[in-house]
């Protein structure tokens, strides 16, 4: 199949995609491995290549001599087409093999308008869409990823889910694949086999019933031997779980193109609209001179001109300070910088930046979030506008003149009045600047804004997105307000947020519009270019199902939701004490400051209190 692989790459547009072979890259023979494993991302290779988990994984199966694991991303249309053309089935990237070869087919599910391009790459490898239509000759089709939390939609599309961390539970899946190999026994003896695996997720072991109302009645478990509830799993020791260092060097520019240290798990700040910082309790951090051994190890094996330091909040690592200046003072000389993101508005992470930029100085970030105090506390974003202007005053006098701004439209209570506090808030931005240069020249100040979408197991689960029309109207507010030549003013398309909150809290029932949908074209949903809203809505209607059921309904704390079978550690009694709180405008002090039994505290792995460092 090589051969036209080759042929075909002559013709689309990045090839870099699609030929593999990249440093550190690993190649092994697949006819003595037991177990072949494709690591699928459904996206293009330079999203795909930018995510932590795949990286992970990859090098960490690959250490087993049993295993072969190669990666495989979603093409491009131009190379989909093809593809099609030269009758060639979607392929790995080390071996160029067919996916249908392979053992598990397993997908990272990052984002809700990937779906699609999941049904894409299974049908182009040629599985059936179904798990209930595929036989011994097709692999395993799995997930796992933030959208596994609430697989629903995608329930049939898949064969298991996994829930939580994957270093632990890869190995143990494995471990199964290759004594039921050997067994040579059903796919449904190993179905139920891996579903008592803590963290394992089987979909079709459960059945779904619905309410006259629409909303859902019951989940009911079909086989016996299923967990009542699936609780995800978690790893206690970052110091001690494997991490790669070796990491592969793409052809082509990606997304983020540096090395890569994890420095912790988990977030103590608690704002109500955020999954990540739900779903990945408790805090774990890994230590200092762990960090600064895996990051020599990474630029020797790499060449990489940039460290970046992944977390959901890295101003609230605890050897932060630490860190910086022993990775500054051992790659500083080699012309290497260090990439601090997700800072607080604070002079202590302003400090770090300065720190950390002294070899090659990029513009600042920070996230307000909501444009005055009072929706600040909604959200239990603790931060005040002094916060803000005494930081970005701080770094226009130390050097700074490029400032991006982040906020969210459509906040739970949200008023017009909280959208002139973004506009006054930008304003007062540039006045600072005026101020500490006494000029505005070479300032730029973005400021972007997206939908707020209602997310599983958050505060704000419950909550109605506001509608399209009146999201519409605020947007047309700030766009007509903030203008001058110091500001840009980026907004996110308020149809693919509307999507993203229909499957973020949907139910089964909607792999019948996915595959509607899917069959009428849709694909590569989150690039502006692919997006088509006027098919979605036609898949919708042909379905007879109406998405605001999905998007726009508040939910009520005694409706059984989609997800309550799974169990990530938040207890839902804190959820709900968390949104009344939220309606109250009362704040919820970081888990540092004291534990606010949230429920992962019962889960075996302590709680972000106790593990503050």
């Amino acid at each position: 199949m090589k051969k036209y692989i080759d042929r075909v790459l002559k013709e689309v547009e990045k090839p870099a995609r699609y030929i593999g072979n990249e440093y550190n890259s690993v190649h092994k023979d697949p006819d003595n491995v037991k177990v072949r494993v494709a690591l699928a991302f459904p996206d293009v290779y330079e999203i795909g290549m930018s995510h932590l988990g795949i990286k992970i994984l990859y090098h960490l199966l690959n250490r087993r001599e049993d295993v072969y694991c190669e990666r495989v991303f979603c093409p491009w249309v131009d190379m989909e087409e093809k593809m099609k053309q030269e009758h060639i089935p979607l392929f790995s990237l080390e071996t160029k093999s067919p996916i249908v070869d392979f053992d598990v087919f397993g997908f990272t599910l990052q984002y809700e308008l990937s779906f699609t391009n999941v049904l894409n790459m299974i049908d182009i490898a040629g599985i059936p869409l179904l798990s209930r239509d595929r036989t011994k000759e097709h692999p395993f089709v799995i997930a796992g990823g933030p959208c596994a939390y609430n697989v629903e939609p995608m329930a049939q599309f898949f064969d298991f889910v996994v829930m939580g961390e994957g270093e632990e539970i890869i190995e143990e899946l494995i471990d199964l694949i290759i004594e039921w190999k050997k067994s040579k026994k059903d796919r449904d003896v190993f179905l139920k086999t891996v579903s008592r695996i803590p963290g394992v997720y089987v979909p079709d072991f459960y059945k779904i019933t619905y309410n006259d109302d629409g909303t859902v009645k019951a989940i009911e478990k079909k086989v016996m031997d299923a967990p009542n509830r699936i609780i995800k799993r978690i790893i206690k020791d970052l110091d001690g779980v494997f991490c790669p260092t070796d990491l592969i060097v793409p052809y082509m520019d990606v997304v983020h193109d540096r090395a890569v240290l994890e420095i912790f798990r988990g977030c103590i700040r608690g704002c109500r609209f955020c999954q990540a910082g739900m779903i990945y309790r408790p805090v774990r951090e890994r230590s200092v001179d762990n960090l600064v051994k895996q990051a020599e190890k990474m630029m020797e094996a790499t060449g990489y001109e940039e460290i970046g330091l992944a977390s959901l909040s890295a101003s609230d690592y605890t050897g932060l300070e630490e860190l910086t200046r022993k990775l500054l003072d051992r790659f500083s000389r080699q012309g290497v910088g260090i990439s601090l993101p997700s800072l607080r508005v604070d002079s202590f992470s302003l400090k770090l930046a300065e720190k950390a930029q002294q070899v090659r100085k990029s513009g600042l970030t920070f996230a307000p979030e909501a444009g005055t105090q009072r929706l600040r506390d909604v959200i239990n974003k603790n931060i005040t506008d002094e916060d803000l202007f005494e930081s970005v005053e701080a770094a226009f006098k130390m050097g700074w003149n490029r400032i991006k701004l982040y906020f969210m439209i459509g906040l739970p209570t949200e008023t017009y009045e909280d959208l002139q506090g973004i506009v006054e808030l930008v304003e007062q931005v540039v006045r600072i600047y005026e101020a500490a240069r006494n000029s505005r020249k070479g300032l730029g100040v973005t400021v972007s804004t997206s939908s707020f979408v209602p997310k599983a197991f958050t505060p704000f689960q419950w909550v109605p997105q506001v509608e399209m029309g009146e999201l519409e109207k605020r947007q047309k507010y700030l766009k007509q307000r903030l203008k001058g030549r110091s500001i840009v003013y980026n907004w996110h398309d308020i149809r693919t947020s509307f999507l993203e909150a229909v499957f973020a809290r949907g139910d089964r029932r909607l792999g019948e519009v996915l595959v509607k949908a899917w069959e009428k074209g849709c694909k590569f949903d989150g690039w502006s270019e692919q997006f088509r809203f006027d098919v979605w809505i036609k898949a919708f209607e042909e379905c007879n199902i109406d998405p605001s059921f999905y998007a726009n309904r508040e939910r009520n704390f005694d409706e059984t939701l989609p997800w309550d079978h799974i169990d990530v550690g938040i207890d839902k009694k804190f959820l709900i004490r968390e949104y009344r709180k939220a309606l109250k405008g009362e704040i919820t002090k970081n888990c540092r400051q004291e534990c606010n039994i949230c429920g992962i505290q019962n889960m075996g792995v302590g709680c972000c209190y106790v593990n503050k460092g």
